[in-house]
């Protein structure tokens, strides 16, 4: 559903835009509301609405007993905060979730399918300078093929 790699700055007003395609991705389903929350590697995700709703139910599922869920649990869902863009597509990031991902002006939104990662510009530039190198490996590792 989100596919693609887009460089936005955040406004004065601490605002982050929608690439036009994740827009009329939300246009296409009728997409009107995310839920953004700690991600990981110091990324923020933001699930559309209905795909939040997937995620809850299998952290639901998971023992409560276990303290890694615990943890899991309470990083990931104290940092949950929904966010309905203006009609431009601009919608505010909590400070708490910028400082997670030391986001300071420049962001960069990848669609990763069925989530939006938006990263601090700097970081993900490290990420894929490290990660990309090991692409086939991975690949390899992963799918079997």
């Amino acid at each position: 559903m989100f596919y693609g790699e887009y460089k936005h700055g955040i406004d004065k007003k601490g605002r982050l835009i929608l690439p036009a395609k994740f827009r009329e991705v939300c246009k296409e389903y009728r997409i009107d509301r995310f839920f953004l929350t700690r991600g990981l590697d110091k990324c923020i995700f933001m699930f559309t609405e209905d795909e939040w709703r997937v995620q809850e139910q299998k952290f639901k599922t998971m023992s409560f007993t276990k303290k890694e869920t615990r943890s899991f649990n309470r990083m990931f869902f104290s940092g949950a905060i929904d966010a309905v863009p203006d009609k431009q597509g601009r919608f505010i990031i909590p400070q708490y979730l910028k400082d997670y991902a030391d986001i300071k002006k420049d962001a960069i939104l990848i669609g990763v399918s069925n989530r939006i990662e938006i990263w601090d510009k700097k970081n993900w530039q490290e990420f894929y300078d490290n990660s990309s190198g090991s692409f086939e490996q991975i690949a390899e590792n992963i799918l079997n093929l």
